[in-house]
């Protein structure tokens, strides 16, 4: 089996708001765009919004997003007027966590990996 793309599809119940959320308030770049949908850069993967939900996201459900530095996204996005759940904080795992939500209340979690974090150390044997 081989994969060769993927993405991570959100059917929002208001598709301009939340395209004008990751677009402009996140900042995020666009891949493509189709008639009724957007395609996001999100750093190694994709976002789609397209289509529309009446649902919306439940707590099981999280957006993961790495930053480089996690206290100036933080005044980024208080500046931008968005709402942060809870404020970075080093979490017993090592990395630095901050938490908010897109429009539709899908929890997005910003990470900072600090410098001495093992995911930042090369794994490979050395000999």
């Amino acid at each position: 089996m081989e994969f060769l793309m993927s993405r991570m599809i959100l059917r929002p119940r208001d598709p301009d708001r939340t395209v004008a959320f990751y677009r402009d308030t996140l900042g995020l770049a666009v891949y493509r765009e189709f008639p009724g949908g957007t395609v996001f850069f999100l750093g190694n993967g994709l976002l789609e919004v397209s289509g529309r939900g009446e649902g919306g996201p439940g707590d099981d459900v999280v957006l993961w997003l790495q930053v480089r530095d996690i206290e100036a996204t933080a005044r980024e996005l208080a500046d931008r007027g968005v709402a942060v759940e809870r404020a970075p904080t080093r979490e017993p795992w090592g990395l630095v966590e901050m938490w908010l939500r897109d429009p539709d209340g899908l929890r997005l979690v910003v990470v900072e990996v600090p410098e001495d974090h093992p995911i930042r150390r090369d794994q490979r044997p050395t000999g």
